[in-house]
């Protein structure tokens, strides 16, 4: 059996929605399929859940929404019209909206907030099951609720609560046809709804491929590979191959670094249960895509891929004889742990130490708070915040007890005129990550480009 996750760009609208229907029916073991919200039809349209984020913030701020919701409803309603699925659904959706919005006032705002943008996925999963039904196929939309997708953490960032699994494993232990299942959310255990971050529709189809121990998770996105790097910098990679297979590991390492055709959480469940992961492209389906799985074949000295993200900042503390101090790094991160702030990477040097941490947790207080905890806890010489830090990934088996990989990027980065601002490598060898400005992001994605594919 297969699990198949579509994205935004592959439901944007009905002619997509058909391609899908296409898809899904050219294959019987094709039996669950998670679907996104829709996504942008043409470069300067709106993304559903976008439009449902704007709609919540002005329902908040007490403005007037009926534009809006008109333009949601109307999205749905040019599908359903193509497909003749009549006027049921479409009330069906504006009901569902309507109640949402009417609890504005009543929620908190991360609560209402994720109560909007799960209503992308989840109305979107209504409509296609609807579509399907037109075509004479047994299909059925399944609820995250009645299925057992019961998640833990907080708003916008949930993680699956381990139990699940079970939940989800007997609820889809004997069906019959299709199933059509929402992403991207779920439900805390008082009945609260939640949201993954943004992406997390691959990350309820990796779970619900490892709940029903899928033959492999097929994610239908639009391109017909991976790329080795973004394309958006570097565009001639579009004229050379794709990346036909990679780990595990390798994937996970990429996502993290801004890889965004599939989010790095995602992994994990398919990683856990041995499931391979097929990239695929919606608009060419005879593509065979790129297969993630557990090992490949290895060239030594090669890299599969270089990835970079934006929106990270670096503590720095620095203090003499810093090594002799007992404790010095639990101290540090200690602040960090009780401000409820996770860390990226930890560069060290003998008398000082660095804490890449994303810049989207350090609000101005929390930041002021930071530096006076640190100086009181810690008594360094010298603290500061370098803000603009971009992370570069490069990423690859091939790199194993290889010499010289790092001093190959060294040199490309150099060629160019970058400086770096800090570099950290893992004990497998699998990957190092590479400090700059953010204002050199693009060359330097292009200096190494070039120095390890050109």
């Amino acid at each position: 059996m297969k699990v198949c996750k579509f994205g935004g760009s592959s439901l944007a609208n009905a002619d997509q929605l058909n391609k899908v229907i296409s898809i899904v029916l050219a294959d019987p073991t094709r039996r669950i399929v998670v679907v996104s919200a829709p996504g942008k039809r043409f470069e300067n349209d709106v993304k559903i859940t976008d439009l449902l984020i704007s709609m919540a913030k002005a329902a908040r701020a007490g403005e007037n929404v009926d534009c809006k919701l008109a333009e949601f409803v109307e999205r749905y309603a040019e599908m359903a019209q193509v497909f003749n699925l009549g006027d049921a659904i479409i009330k069906e959706i504006t009901e569902d909206i309507r109640k949402r919005l009417s609890r504005a006032g009543e929620l908190e705002e991360c609560e209402f907030l994720d109560l909007m943008k799960a209503a992308g996925e989840d109305n979107n999963a209504k409509l296609v099951a609807a579509a399907f039904s037109s075509r004479g196929v047994n299909a059925r939309y399944v609820s995250p609720k009645d299925s057992g997708m019961i998640l833990k953490g907080s708003f916008g960032d949930a993680q699956l609560d381990p139990d699940s699994y079970a939940r989800l494993s007997r609820a889809f232990s004997s069906f019959d046809g299709i199933v059509i299942y929402p992403g991207f959310f779920g439900y805390t255990r008082d009945g609260k709804v939640v949201t993954f971050p943004r992406g997390g529709s691959d990350i309820t189809g990796s779970i619900l491929a490892a709940a029903v121990c899928a033959d492999v998770y097929e994610n239908f996105t639009d391109v017909d590979s991976v790329y080795p790097v973004d394309p958006r910098i570097v565009p001639e990679v579009k004229n050379v191959e794709g990346i036909q297979a990679m780990t595990y590991r390798e994937m996970r390492e990429l996502a993290y670094a801004g890889f965004g055709v599939f989010n790095d959480d995602a992994v994990i469940p398919a990683v856990r249960a041995r499931i391979p992961i097929n990239i695929r492209n919606t608009n060419h389906p005879s593509e065979p895509g790129t297969m993630i799985q557990q090992s490949r074949r290895v060239v030594p000295g090669t890299v599969v891929g270089v990835a970079s993200a934006d929106g990270f900042c670096n503590i720095v503390v620095e203090k003499y004889l810093m090594n002799r101090e007992v404790g010095f790094g639990r101290k540090l991160l200690q602040v960090l742990e009780e401000e409820g702030i996770s860390y990226e990477h930890m560069p060290s040097g003998v008398d000082s130490q660095c804490v890449v941490v994303k810049e989207q947790y350090l609000t101005k207080d929390r930041e002021q708070r930071i530096l006076k905890r640190i100086k009181e806890t810690l008594n360094p010489d010298y603290t500061a915040i370098e803000h603009d830090i971009t992370i570069i990934m490069v990423v690859g088996e091939g790199m194993c007890y290889t010499p010289g990989m790092f001093a190959k990027a060294c040199l490309a980065l150099a060629s160019v005129g970058i400086s770096i601002s800090m570099v950290n490598q893992g004990s497998s060898e699998v990957s190092f990550m590479i400090a700059v400005r953010a204002k050199d992001r693009d060359a330097s994605v292009r200096a190494l480009y070039n120095a390890f594919f050109a």
